[in-house]
């Protein structure tokens, strides 16, 4: 049996929301051990003179406990 642990985090990138959400993937890597999984829960952007300045995500990490 495993138990899995899901975590809350927030990122943003002037690129993409594909961007953002690698970022913070390899971020919570080098934090967390056997990530399993990612959902990205929801996406939104900043704007700024009517051009998008940023891209953002929240997404939720699962990880086994070990």
């Amino acid at each position: 049996m495993s138990v899995v642990k899901v975590i809350e985090v927030m990122a943003s990138s002037k690129v993409s929301w594909e961007d953002a959400t690698k970022q913070a993937v390899e971020r919570g890597h080098k934090s967390l051990k056997n990530i399993s999984s990612a959902w990205v829960q929801d996406q939104s952007v900043t704007i700024e003179k009517g051009k998008i300045k940023e891209y953002r995500i929240s997404l939720k990490l699962s990880f086994e406990l070990v």
